[in-house]
């Protein structure tokens, strides 16, 4: 290891972060690792990067998201989700070596809190982050295909996702009714990122205005296709649903769908307004023919399981772990 160097990566990186991707997965993900270095070069508050190095020629790779209240939580974490190793390099303790790298850069941003997730199945993957001092978060990720909401959907008082999103009422098709006469859904925009820190400083009683811009280069850069949506009433934005098309996070080739947050004004909580985004959501996604859609719920975010299970989730295959790096040092 002493002939390595570790440095953050940039956009000259790309093919030959891409090829070891390639060699490792079995299939090429050029355009997704060229968007999410664009937005991390756009962004970089809002990501934290690794690159191994022997003579300039990349041997590994690591990225970590930068999460300030994602899916509920009440922290800043670095999400890991992407971690790669050349081939030809492995069992070099590389890849212990690049979460030391991504651990001296959170350490730098004050965050304490490193997250990934991994299917229950890889036994190896499980072993790797085990024996790098991670353990199981108390986080469920859930998900479901992208049909249509059941016609009922059983509501609840109260659901907090990051901000608090309740719906409230006797149950019912509120969706149909909400988009024929009150409440436009359409696609978020670069210039609703004040009405958004406007909901979100009513709900959380912080200024995130930081935390959002990154979010929109990320949403509006990365993913390339726009699927996250606000709710307008009279000119007035509601509501909204941030969500990202995933094309290949945590290892995974499959395209899905992930929530990370949603947001109701306090003056339109318990008109439905959540579960008329979450329904649009569902729609757009089902015409650009991604196949599912997956959030997290905090273990005790009773009310949000229930709507959600009512919504038509059901528990992933996937396990979130955590690891503190102060508590490790």
């Amino acid at each position: 290891m002493s002939h390595l160097t570790f440095r953050s990566l940039c956009p000259e990186d790309l093919e030959q972060v891409s090829a070891i991707d390639s060699r490792s997965v079995g299939q090429p993900r050029r355009e997704f690792f060229k968007k999410r270095l664009t937005v991390a070069m756009a962004a970089p508050e809002a990501f934290i990067t690794c690159a191994a190095c022997a003579d300039e020629i990349v041997k590994g790779y690591a990225f970590a998201r930068v999460q300030d209240g994602d899916f509920g939580s009440t922290r800043t974490v670095a999400v890991l989700d992407v971690l790669g190793v050349d081939p030809e390099a492995r069992g070099q303790g590389l890849g212990k070596a690049l979460l030391n790298g991504i651990e001296q850069r959170m350490d730098k941003k004050n965050i304490a809190t490193m997250r990934t997730e991994i299917d229950w199945t890889n036994h190896d993957m499980i072993r790797f982050f085990s024996a790098n001092d991670f353990t199981l978060a108390p986080i469920q990720i859930v998900g479901r295909d992208t049909s249509a909401l059941p016609e009922n959907v059983e509501e609840i008082s109260t659901v907090k996702m990051d901000g608090y999103w309740q719906v409230h009422g006797a149950g019912g098709n509120d969706y149909d009714t909400l988009s024929r006469d009150r409440v436009l859904i359409r696609s978020l925009s670069e210039d609703d990122l004040l009405d958004i820190v406007r909901i979100d400083r009513k709900l959380s009683g912080r200024d995130r205005t930081a935390y959002y811009r990154g979010k929109f280069q990320e949403m509006l850069i990365e993913s390339g296709i726009r699927v996250s949506l606000v709710a307008q009433k009279k000119d007035l934005v509601a509501g909204f649903i941030m969500a990202r098309l995933d094309y290949g996070e945590f290892g995974k080739p499959i395209q899905t769908a992930v929530i990370d947050t949603i947001g109701v004004h306090p003056a339109e909580q318990g008109t439905g307004v959540g579960q008329a985004l979450l329904a649009q959501l569902l729609i757009n996604l089902s015409t650009l023919q991604v196949e599912s859609l997956r959030t997290q719920i905090q273990w005790n975010q009773a009310g949000l399981h229930k709507f959600l299970q009512g919504c038509g989730f059901t528990p992933s295959q996937r396990l979130v772990l955590n690891k503190n790096i102060q508590e490790s040092a």
